[in-house]
């Protein structure tokens, strides 16, 4: 599995998001993930399912070590000690001693910034998270982040697909030495029959899933694509063995509009 290091962290390039999953299912899917060489799994307080990633983690019978768990507080625990008491219940609910990354799932600007990061870093100078991070921060928010925290930000996990330009959050993060974690990698299904992708899958005898997933690997960008079907769990990993030229690489990129997002609460930020 390719590896992406960022500030010390060395995060998996393909996961398993875990978004939906629910109940046994999700335990199912977690422990057949890990059993076919999956060793990036991600989950969110908000999910409800941690308890159930939990399982599946355990039933996998791979060592905890060699699994990279990424769970996200929720935009409600942005508090210093409701940060800190929120982490420890969704460790309770993992049964794990830390996890791999901790990031904040969403800005919240109700609670000053500096005093979440101040927490965000403490839960990991306690031993609770090994590395920490954000998630769907725009390039303004990364840059007063890096400037509050006293710890290293490894990443930020934000929607990036082949509709969505995130050219401007990728620099940002590599300017600061951080991963880019693509939530929604394949577009919540929308790249389906797109003509683009299917001409490209074909030279390499791969799906548009695999283009799309291929295409954001390729730019030492992780994806964390959520699947509920055991089967597309192999298709998804097996996106090593080819490599896109940069003409498809280019033709990829072509296809971004303003229209692109898919995620987009009442809350979220301004985006870039």
């Amino acid at each position: 599995m390719q590896m992406i290091e960022a500030n010390g962290a060395a995060i998996p390039a393909l996961g398993l998001g875990t978004w939906e999953l629910r109940g046994r299912a999700c335990a199912r899917l977690v422990e057949q993930a890990i059993k076919l060489g999956y060793r990036h799994i991600d989950t969110a307080q908000v999910y409800d399912n941690e308890r159930e990633v939990g399982e599946g983690i355990r039933a996998s019978g791979i060592v905890r070590d060699d699994i990279f768990v990424t769970t996200k507080v929720w935009t409600t625990h942005f508090a210093p000690t409701e940060l800190e008491r929120s982490t420890r219940e969704s460790l309770a609910r993992l049964r794990l001693a830390d996890v791999d990354l901790l990031l904040l799932h969403w800005p919240n600007p109700q609670v000053p910034l500096s005093e979440t990061l101040g927490a965000l870093a403490r839960v990991k100078q306690l031993g609770l998270a090994r590395n920490i991070g954000v998630s769907n921060f725009t390039v303004a928010l990364i840059e007063q982040a890096i400037a509050l925290c006293p710890e290293l930000l490894v990443c930020d996990q934000v929607e990036y697909h082949p509709f969505l330009s995130q050219s401007k959050v990728l620099d940002a993060c590599r300017r600061h030495g951080m991963a880019l974690v693509a939530y929604s990698p394949i577009a919540k299904g929308r790249i389906k029959g797109n003509e683009t992708l299917e001409r490209i899958g074909k030279k390499y005898g791969k799906t548009v899933a695999q283009v799309c997933l291929r295409w954001l690997v390729q730019q030492n960008v992780a994806a964390i694509p959520r699947t509920s079907r055991v089967e597309r769990l192999s298709e998804n990993l097996a996106i090593f063995d080819f490599v896109l030229s940069d003409r498809e690489m280019d033709e990829i990129f072509a296809m971004a509009t303003g229209k692109g997002r898919l995620t987009n609460f009442a809350f979220a930020p301004n985006w870039d």
